[in-house]
């Protein structure tokens, strides 16, 4: 689908090293060594999350390989590297040089924006759709970040919400077609083998007829929301 490339999208710029901060948006961790160097490392549920993720870190001038992590899940991690102190001293928390047992040692940057590039990392990494909704991990070892993450968000024009203590794994959810069509503009098309965890926009419900036959046409084209759909998309 053609799509407009929005000023804040993941196409508008070339990939550079920043963008890896999507990956300590979720489960990604940051290690630093003394004030030498820093290791980026991030587990996932599937290994072609791993493959992809290596891909793109590389694609950022970061060296990364997939592995196996002690749990036996698929990992990418890189070395450590001089390039990469800057996430570790914007990331971590004072006192702390990496991940314990409970803890990842992570807090939000002071002045945190998110950019487009940074959430297709964090969709790469933890992003999956959901029946009329997407939904984003967060880090379960970092709490402090959940509401703080959700307010970066906000800036870029994707309203979401945390869910609960209930869900089965701490996420934030967007729901509503337009909303979903919003994120797809900022996350751009999905690398290859990445198909399968990328949002799905539902179809626009059909519009009833007006007088003498004629459809309202939408905005973007096609046929419009009806006012009912709009307002529940609104309130989420």
């Amino acid at each position: 689908m053609d799509r407009t490339i929005s000023l804040f999208s993941a196409e508008a710029t070339g990939p550079g090293l920043a963008d890896l901060a999507g990956l300590l948006c979720c489960q990604g961790h940051i290690t630093g060594f003394g004030r030498t160097a820093a290791r980026l490392s991030l587990v996932v549920d599937e290994p072609w999350r791993a493959r992809v993720l290596a891909r793109e870190c590389r694609s950022r001038g970061a060296d990364a390989q997939v592995g196996v992590a002690e749990c036996g899940r698929p990992q990418v991690r890189t070395s450590f590297r001089v390039d990469l102190l800057g996430l570790a001293d914007s990331w971590l928390r004072p006192g702390h040089t990496g991940p314990a047992e409970d803890d990842s040692g992570k807090a939000v940057p002071t002045g945190f924006r998110l950019s487009g590039a940074m959430l297709r990392m964090w969709a790469l990494a933890a992003g999956r759709p959901e029946a009329g909704g997407y939904l984003l991990g967060v880090d379960p070892l970092a709490p402090g970040t959940h509401e703080e993450l959700l307010a970066a968000l906000v800036p870029l024009g994707v309203q979401a919400r945390l869910l609960g203590p209930r869900a089965e794994v701490p996420a934030v959810r967007v729901n509503g077609r337009r909303r979903l069509d919003g994120l797809l503009e900022l996350i751009g098309d999905p690398p290859a083998g990445a198909e399968r965890a990328w949002p799905e926009v539902p179809p626009a419900p059909p519009v009833p007829a007006l007088a003498g036959g004629e459809r309202r046409e939408s905005p973007r084209g096609g046929q419009a929301e009806s006012p009912l759909q709009y307002l529940l998309e609104a309130v989420g």
